[in-house]
């Protein structure tokens, strides 16, 4: 018996953070507004859509935004906000399924093969949704419509904002031959780069590329990249889908260009992500130090260790393992981050130390 065509839902809601300030505030409304701090070393975490027309966009420097619109309004974060709003919106969702996968706050897939409520469509269910979404917070939200999460999360991007747009099973692979592969959610600007180098700028460029050729320049992604290319894309909606990582990194006001207080700045972000992970009961094996010079050259260094980490001294010494070949300092530095990956419970330690014990197979 074959399996139903699945119903993929991706809703992501537009330009949220500063359009929930626009609501909160309506003098706001209409304005250019990012959402961060205006100080020299502030980021955007995101814009107006009135913003973005002078090209501001989340994740830039502060002094940048200012520059390409001298006019933008910056206003602080409010992150409890932001999370009620959130919370808000993934209960309208669960009024049609329980299989419901966030990404962020701000965006999720839903699987709706199987709805709580009879409706005729998937796009009938998207669209009670949005309307639930602006009825209830005021605010828009765009979906895309698909028989996967990879065209679904396309999809989602076409219409923006305030819209939806339907990708049915017999247009998946003609809609992504067209695309240029940088804009495909999973392949990074770094991928994106490596791709166009071997000649493979769009969706069509990457479907005609064997299987063997992309395991050779891509590894264990290859047959991924293969697949969306061909519009296939089998990944579950995951309802409990583990953390892959927990970290906190900091930007600082003035450069640190010391190693004391470059090591005290480690030592502050190894406690926060060490709560983190106590409030989890989680901890990680692998250990990434992610440093930005004051000319925003970016350097990352990762280390993976038998065990999980112990406790927070352990990670501290981690930190100051990966730091220490990168002393002295060349030249300021702007921004450190730290994060633990490949996690586990910490819940049933019992076999850890027994199991770091063992001889090598």
């Amino acid at each position: 018996m074959s399996q139903p065509v699945r119903r993929i839902i991706h809703i992501d809601m537009d330009a949220f953070y500063a359009s929930v300030e626009q609501r909160d505030a309506p003098a706001l409304k209409g304005q250019p507004v990012a959402v961060g701090r205006s100080q020299e070393r502030g980021v955007v975490a995101a814009a107006s859509y009135e913003a973005r027309k002078f090209g501001v966009r989340s994740a830039m420097p502060s002094v940048v935004a200012r520059r390409k619109c001298p006019h933008l309004v910056f206003v602080p974060p409010r992150f409890e906000v932001y999370r009620a709003v959130s919370a808000q919106i993934h209960a309208i969702f669960a009024r049609y399924t329980p299989l419901i996968q966030p990404l962020s706050l701000d965006e999720a897939y839903l699987d709706v093969t199987n709805p709580l409520l009879p409706r005729p469509s998937a796009t009938a269910i998207a669209q009670e949704i949005r309307a639930a979404i602006l009825a209830e917070t005021g605010l828009t939200a765009s979906a895309g419509i698909s028989y996967n999460k990879f065209l679904a999360k396309l999809a989602s991007d076409y219409r923006k904002p305030n819209g939806q747009f339907v990708i049915p099973p017999k247009a998946g692979a003609e809609f992504v031959a067209t695309l240029p592969v940088s804009t495909f959610h999973g392949i990074g600007p770094a991928t994106a780069a490596r791709m166009n180098a071997l000649g493979i700028y769009t969706g069509a460029d990457l479907k005609a590329q064997t299987l063997p050729f992309l395991s050779q320049y891509f590894g264990k992604a290859a047959s991924f990249y293969y697949g969306i290319a061909r519009g296939e894309d089998h990944r579950p909606v995951e309802v409990d889908r583990p953390r892959k990582s927990l970290g906190k990194e900091t930007t600082f006001e003035q450069d640190l260009h010391t190693p004391d207080a470059l090591l005290a700045a480690l030592t502050n972000l190894a406690n926060m992500v060490w709560r983190a992970c106590g409030k989890r009961h989680i901890s990680g094996r692998t250990v990434t130090l992610k440093l930005r010079y004051a000319d925003f050259t970016q350097l990352t260094r990762s280390t993976s260790l038998q065990t999980l980490v112990q406790n927070e001294a352990h990670l501290t010494e981690t930190g100051r393992f990966l730091l220490t070949p990168l002393l002295p300092l060349v030249q300021g530095v702007r921004l450190l981050g730290l994060t633990l990956s490949a996690l586990d419970s910490t819940e049933n330690p019992a076999t850890e130390t027994q199991l770091s014990l063992l001889p090598d197979l």
